[in-house]
């Protein structure tokens, strides 16, 4: 974790609100996307994903190939991947489609007023806290040593690759969705005449969170990151009530983190960004006037949010990232374990989806909250 000073730390706070923004506004989540493919074979929300991942690699690669930018350097996520990545990445899988949203999209909604999303958002922030305080059964589970396809191939071929594989990935689902349903959702489509009011293009928002987390690699010398602030809120809240002593954790005494469990929260790079992406959200709704929130949550959806949002907590920690830092900043920055993590949070999606129906989470009540609303009905 990082902590810019002055100047940086209020543009990053500003990066934070307009991530928040692009978010709501675009309905961007990955779990809905993730949801439909597995369910219906359509692909526009996770077409938009490869179309943000090939901008972020067309911005990044050169940036960290060079290791500066205008003379400040910059790095990138480049984790080891292993057991510990392949398993976090499942359960966070799981969670996502038990609790209603990814990382980023709960952040996002709870601006929105999603009563259901701020219990996701507090479980979330347990899960990370009992993943921190157990590390030791999990931090030595075998990988292999950080490897940066950047690093290994060369920027040229590196970039090369990528784009190969987004372009693949891009034709092979549009074909999927074409064989099944006769045609290809656009990515484009916007509804509304009102760019503050309407809802976003999927392609909207993925551009602008590429250029965005690019702006995080320049500010803050690395890109975009949310889940690890939710074990330092968790840690710092048992500190301050005497209820643990988060210094003398293994996963504090790692030289990496060390500092940040010591740092005031306002100072955090994470956390201010963070912060700023509920903000975000809730201008979002604001303009729109989209805010609402409810107290009539089925306590069965409650639930599903509950055990979701530990799931979603612990399996970031234990994968070194959730779907922005681990996938989408992991991959933009040529780390091999950005790759591992989304193949192994496919299966747990899919396992997530099998479980929605326990909890009654596709059922008519479901299906008439997204019909009332088309922006958090995608996520």
């Amino acid at each position: 974790m990082s902590a810019a000073t002055g100047w940086r730390l209020g543009a990053l706070w500003l990066v934070g609100i307009a991530l928040g923004f692009a978010l709501h506004r675009a309905g961007f989540g990955f779990s809905a996307g993730f949801r439909v493919l597995l369910r219906e074979g359509k692909s526009a929300q996770v077409r938009a994903q490869i179309l943000m991942l090939g901008a972020a690699v067309v911005l990044f690669f050169p940036a960290l190939a060079f290791g500066t930018v205008l003379g400040a350097p910059v790095r990138g996520f480049v984790m080891p991947a292993g057991v510990g990545v392949a398993l976090g990445a499942l359960l966070f899988g799981v969670g996502m489609q038990l609790s209603g949203g990814c990382i980023s999209g709960t952040l996002y909604t709870v601006g929105g007023g999603s009563t259901r999303m701020m219990v996701t958002l507090a479980f979330a922030v347990v899960g990370a806290t009992l993943a921190a305080f157990y590390a030791e059964l999990w931090s030595d589970l075998p990988a292999l040593p950080p490897l940066s396809l950047l690093s290994e191939l060369g920027l040229a071929p590196a970039l090369a690759l990528h784009l190969a594989v987004f372009v693949l990935a891009w034709v092979a689902l549009a074909a999927i969705e074409r064989r099944r349903h006769g045609a290809v959702q656009a990515v484009w489509r916007r509804s509304g005449s009102s760019l503050l009011q309407g809802v976003w293009p999927y392609a909207w928002a993925a551009l602008a969170l590429a250029l965005l987390n690019f702006a995080t690699l320049l500010l803050a010398g690395r890109p975009w990151g949310i889940s690890q602030a939710f074990a330092l809120w968790g840690s710092q809240a048992l500190d301050r009530l005497g209820l643990a002593d988060p210094v003398f954790w293994p996963f504090w005494e790692d030289p990496t983190r060390a500092e940040a469990v010591h740092r005031a929260l306002w100072r955090d790079t994470t956390t201010v960004m963070t912060v700023g992406i509920v903000v975000g959200g809730a201008l979002a709704a604001g303009v729109a006037g989209s805010f609402a929130t409810t107290l009539h949550v089925p306590l069965r959806h409650l639930v599903a949010s509950a055990i979701g949002g530990v799931l979603l907590g612990a399996g970031a920690i234990v994968a070194t990232g959730c779907n922005i830092s681990a996938f989408f900043s992991g991959i933009a920055s040529g780390s091999l374990h950005g790759w591992l993590w989304i193949a192994a949070a496919l299966p747990g999606n899919w396992l997530g989806v099998q479980l929605r129906g326990l909890f009654a989470l596709d059922g008519p009540a479901a299906a008439a909250r997204a019909h009332h609303s088309p922006i958090t009905s995608r996520i």
